[in-house]
């Protein structure tokens, strides 16, 4: 493998803080070329990706480095010149690691957006500055909401298009806060941008004196994410339970899993659903050895004091801060399937944390127009792509929260049992 194009000290370091985005925007709003300016002005790509996207950029006849190339990686992808599936990319700088979830802005694709936004920390909206907020834009802004991503940017993009005019964005910027305040939207923060040049993405540019704010970089560096985590409703759903084979090892019993809220440690009263049994935590385990305290998103090896019947899919909480243990579902869901449409009375496996248990279908409340919020409570069925509020029954009980809440255990996706395809993401609204 050749030399990066800069030296490597944005490599990722152990124990950096790590944020999650996903990127969202209408058609030719130059969500890949941004994705690829970032990787070029953190150093994350290597010399023979930068040959190749020059050598396909004088190919097409560009009259520059089309950096949208480094990400569209798909040959639909480049031969449309838009963006078709999800797709992951990394980089790091010396404060933080970044993964990018490069979601598609076709409606027919809202699924992928989906997909790509329900586990970000931040979602990153492009706008072009020639056509201000279009459809897309209010679509994606909802979806944002609806998944309670906790940080919004707008970057409006292509802003040496119309000469870096300060009322075009003001103009933007004030459409955009207006139409997030009704969506309860989060932090939102506004950057005049230009991908295609690098103004205000690695550092500020001299082109928009008017603009006080952070570059996009910066903004990402230092956005604060830690206190988005919920750390006081402790959620252990137990992925494993785990007994040496050893014969010189016979009393070590350990449940393991990813902690989804709160704060674990040694000492700590907990239950264990759905038994309702307490015990006390006697130690927290890793790879590396024991732990103090364990906390979200880290995975480890819980023991407990008392020997208690626990298997895949049981949780382990505090006695005075459980969630519901419900089987009656109310939820907004994504519906992800080309081949049927969702419907009253249809049957499905529903996997919520560790838990997976069959469900059926018992009512749909109305679908949602994601563009205009209108709600049609007389639709019957949802088909691909769309959006509406159900009723599930479930043939176990879900250790569920509400997803405002909790987006781990507030989160499921439903299963077509007979093909094993993932048809449906859900939201929880309430769980009784």
């Amino acid at each position: 493998m050749s030399q990066a194009v800069l030296e490597p000290e944005s490599a990722p370091a152990r124990g950096m803080d790590l944020l999650r985005f996903a990127t969202a925007g209408s058609v030719d709003d130059g969500k890949s070329t941004l994705i690829g300016r970032l990787l070029y002005d953190t150093k994350t790509i290597f010399e023979d990706q930068l040959e190749s996207v020059e050598a396909v950029s004088a190919a097409r006849g560009d009259e520059y480095t089309n950096l949208a190339l480094l990400t569209d990686g798909l040959r639909a992808e480049r031969e449309q010149g838009i963006t078709i599936d999800v797709a992951y990319r990394y980089f790091a700088t010396p404060r933080r690691k970044f993964i990018i979830a490069d979601t598609p802005g076709h409606i027919q694709y809202t699924r992928n957006m989906v997909t790509g936004a329900s586990t970000a920390d931040l979602a990153l909206i492009l706008v072009d500055a020639r056509k201000g907020l279009v459809e897309q834009s209010r679509r994606h802004a909802f979806l944002t909401s609806l998944l309670r991503v906790p940080h919004l940017v707008l970057c409006v993009n292509k802003m040496d298009l119309v000469d870096w005019d300060q009322s075009v964005y003001e103009r933007i910027a004030d459409e955009f806060t207006s139409f997030a305040a009704k969506l309860d939207a989060p932090d939102l923060t506004v950057i005049p941008i230009s991908a295609l040049n690098g103004d205000n993405i690695a550092s500020r540019s001299d082109k928009s004196p008017w603009y006080e704010g952070p570059s996009l970089l910066h903004h990402l560096e230092h956005v604060h994410i830690a206190s988005d985590r919920n750390l006081v409703d402790v959620r252990f759903p137990v992925q494993y339970v785990i007994r040496p084979q050893s014969t010189t090892i016979t009393d070590y019993r350990g449940y393991a899993g990813q902690v989804a809220s709160g704060v674990l440690k040694p000492g700590d009263e907990v239950m264990v659903l759905p038994s309702g049994l307490t015990s006390t935590i006697a130690s927290i385990d890793t790879a590396d050895g024991p732990l103090d305290e364990a906390f979200p998103p880290m995975s480890v090896t819980v023991r407990l004091t008392d020997e208690i019947d626990i298997s895949r899919g049981d949780m382990i909480c505090r006695p005075n801060n459980a969630p519901a243990v419900a089987q009656d579902i109310e939820a907004m869901i994504c519906w992800m399937d080309e081949s049927a449409p969702f419907s009253v009375g249809s049957k499905y496996l529903i996997k919520h944390t560790t838990r997976t248990a069959k469900t059926v279908v018992r009512g749909l409340q109305y679908r949602l127009d994601v563009n205009t919020l209108h709600r049609d409570e007389t639709a019957e069925s949802l088909s691909l792509n769309e959006i509406g509020r159900v009723k599930l029954r479930t043939a176990m009980p879900l250790l569920a929260d509400q997803y405002r809440r909790n987006r781990t255990t507030g989160g499921f996706v439903l299963i077509d049992e007979s093909s094993n395809r993932t048809v449906a993401a859900g939201m929880i609204i309430e769980a009784s």
